[in-house]
């Protein structure tokens, strides 16, 4: 519970083993003691306290640790509903943490981002936000626009007052230098979106190249079903793995080839449409057969798109190879041999998905990386207003005009960490949020 009223209410329902006043109980303390209704006992319990403004949300909260179980827990909450509590709504203890200033709301985002991360790198993304490593950043941003612009108003408000004139060449050279940092953090989208959604991967052949075989060997169980028939898979699998703290959505697609009937024919129309959505592709071939109709199709559908050619089937006879098929090489994508049911060559191909995403060079301790499509749109937006202005400039606009595309600039950069954002916006982020935070 948190607000007001929350020891009021939490007094009508636990009794301490050792009875002491509200003022006399310290912040971060924690209680032992008892649920009760009408003298009965419903749970023993330990019972946290948190005092404004050292807490969460800044107000007076408190934690009932109970031995859980639906019965005890639901009884517990109904016995604060009863006596005043009221349910929070999605996100609401963060959002009064964010309402109450504790936390901006970049910030406030971070929570959400680390309840949801995938992956470590992600996780790690959200914790660094949350510590404050963008606000920073964005505080920086925006003091370098205030430190002319206090210039800039005082010239437009008080021109009778001997203040030093803002020259064109000093807000240009201001403009700049706040480009180039936006430019960066815009940049960074590119990693913070892999390390955020992962890497939409789909796995392309004909039918029995050993497309489900591979989906089993990265993910360590009998997702999919493998037999010695041809079209076993009929729609897409979708499973998440993490290879190097990165996430790939792993998507096994139906085999490429004249359709059967109309059910497989609505597969392959999914498989190639993945394949056009997809941000790497992993195309796999039976290498104990010659490459067919079928197999130059899945070669036309790898046209620049990130890929990796896979020559399955090793262990066993094979005709085609890395050196030897001149047409695979002709695509320019990394090839490589394996065996999906012998499991040979798979940490090859972990070492080729890192090489072709640079997963190496995502160092999230150096750098700060974008993750979040609300604060990548606002940065582009303030990298368009800076361009805008610098527009104005040059075409030799009055000073109380560029001042107004300034503070646009600035405006963006504000809804980025919540000072200049709807409540609409606000609503919306924190209905995202689970009921517990």
């Amino acid at each position: 519970m948190s607000g007001k009223e929350s020891f009021k209410i939490l007094n009508k329902i636990f009794e301490p083993k050792i009875k002491k006043e509200k003022e006399e109980i310290k912040g971060y303390t924690i209680k032992y003691g008892y649920i009760v209704e009408n003298d009965e006992i419903i749970d023993e319990v330990l019972v946290t306290y948190f005092k404004e403004p050292k807490s969460y949300t800044t107000e007076n909260m408190c934690e009932i640790n109970s031995h859980g179980g639906m019965i005890v827990l639901r009884k517990i909450l109904e016995m604060c509903l009863k006596n005043g509590a009221e349910l929070a709504q999605p996100g609401e203890f963060t959002k009064r943490a964010f309402l109450n200033g504790r936390i901006d709301l970049l910030q406030a985002e971070s929570v959400i981002d680390i309840i949801e991360a995938k992956s470590e790198k992600e996780a790690k993304a959200g914790i660094k936000q949350l510590k404050g490593s963008l606000s920073e950043k964005i505080a920086e941003i925006k003091q370098n626009i205030l430190d002319i612009m206090v210039n800039i108003e005082v010239s437009i408000d008080y021109p009778e007052y001997d203040v030093e004139d803002v020259t064109n060449s000093q807000i240009l050279k201001m403009l700049e230098q706040v480009e180039n940092k936006l430019l960066k953090l815009e940049k960074s989208f590119d990693n913070g979106k892999i390390i955020k959604e992962g890497i939409k991967t789909a796995i392309l052949g004909k039918p029995n190249a050993g497309k489900s075989s591979l989906l089993n060997n990265i993910l360590k169980e009998e997702r999919a079903i493998v037999t010695e028939y041809e079209g076993t898979t009929r729609d897409t699998i979708e499973e998440f793995v993490t290879i190097n703290g990165i996430p790939l959505k792993l998507i096994d697609t139906a085999g490429i080839r004249q359709a059967k009937d109309e059910v497989e024919k609505i597969g392959i129309a999914k498989s190639k449409e993945i394949a056009k959505e997809a941000d790497l592709i992993l195309a796999i071939f039976d290498s104990t057969k010659e490459l067919t109709e079928e197999d130059f199709e899945i070669l036309e559908l790898m046209q620049n798109k990130k890929a990796i050619i896979i020559l399955n089937k090793i262990d066993l006879q094979p005709i085609l190879t890395e050196e030897n098929n001149k047409l695979l090489r002709k695509n320019k994508c990394p090839i490589i041999s394996i065996s999906a049911v012998k499991d040979i060559g798979i940490e090859k191909l972990y070492k080729e998905i890192e090489k072709l995403f640079n997963l190496n060079e995502i160092k999230l301790d150096q750098d700060i990386v974008i993750t979040n499509i609300r604060h990548k749109n606002l940065i582009t937006k303030a990298i368009e207003n800076v361009k805008k202005t610098k527009e104005t400039i040059n075409s030799g606009m009055p000073i109380d005009v560029i001042a107004i595309f300034i503070k646009d600039i600035l405006e963006d950069l504000g809804k980025i960490t919540g000072e200049t954002v709807s409540e609409d916006i606000i609503n919306e982020i924190f209905s995202k949020f689970c009921l517990g935070k």
